[in-house]
């Protein structure tokens, strides 16, 4: 998704990105650049879709087989639970909120005030996590969710709450 605004200051690029935004365009701008901007997410998007396996850590998910793995066991999830799973490792070190995964995983453009994130992330969890020494999915306090092979202290500040 490439934004489009006359919202210039650092604030509001930054907002844009971290809404869903791929790339932020400020008015006004030239047509060439418009053009180049959006052949570059173009290919970008088509680079995705080569990807065979994603890998965080030792915790891996081949999309082909939709079987997610960690140090080397297989770990059985239901088609939701693989989706949520993915949406988070394409994220990882990253915050990703309620309105992220509802968007992405359930689909929905709205809020239905449920628990059905906090149910799915938990189940999730318990199968990322449960054998395993090393937490990967944390939660962010009012912030949403992240996954990672580090521990909270350890990320990177862009992927810390502010």
């Amino acid at each position: 998704m490439l934004v489009l605004s006359a919202l210039s200051a650092i604030d509001d690029r930054i907002s844009g990105l971290e809404a869903g935004g791929d790339d932020y365009l400020v008015k006004p701008f030239s047509f060439s650049e418009l053009v180049a901007r959006l052949k570059a997410l173009i290919r970008r998007s088509q680079a995705d879709d080569n990807v065979r396996e994603l890998r965080v850590g030792e915790l891996t998910a081949n999309l082909a087989t939709r079987e997610a793995m960690r140090e080397g066991r297989i770990i059985a999830l239901q088609p939701r639970e693989f989706r949520l799973l993915t949406h988070l490792m394409l994220n990882a070190h990253s915050v990703v909120t309620r309105t992220m995964l509802l968007e992405a995983v359930w689909d929905y453009r709205f809020d239905p005030q449920s628990n059905v994130i906090d149910v799915q992330v938990s189940r999730l969890r318990r199968k990322i996590d449960g054998d395993f020494d090393t937490p990967m999915i944390h939660t962010v306090r009012g912030a949403g969710y992240m996954l990672s092979d580090r521990l909270p202290d350890e990320q990177p500040q862009s992927a810390q709450p502010q």
